[in-house]
């Protein structure tokens, strides 16, 4: 994790991260699922657009409905999906999110 932390230019103490610049949107979720108290950037996400880093888009697509987005997302639910949530929620050796 260090190893990759290093690559990244950014550093995690206790539960704070500092970064070199705003998170990118997969980065984003990732920290929301780590649950830090505090994230710390220098750049902002306008100032990673300007060197080519423009996410802006991405961020205009998530608040779309799944069909409505650039990319169309279509649920296809079958029979029995759902299954593992509901076998998660009787699990009792697991870690709550």
């Amino acid at each position: 994790l260090h190893k990759a932390i290093r690559r990244q230019r950014q550093m995690c103490i206790r539960d704070r991260i500092y970064s070199s610049c705003e998170p990118c949107p997969m980065c984003l979720g990732a920290i929301y699922w780590a649950r830090p108290e505090r994230v710390y950037y220098a750049c902002t996400k306008e100032d990673a657009a300007v060197g080519g880093f423009d996410d802006s888009f991405i961020y205009k697509e998530i608040v779309l409905d799944g069909p409505m987005r650039c990319i169309p997302f279509e649920n296809k639910r079958e029979e029995g999906a759902g299954e593992e949530f509901r076998l998660w929620q009787t699990t009792n050796n697991k870690t709550r999110y």
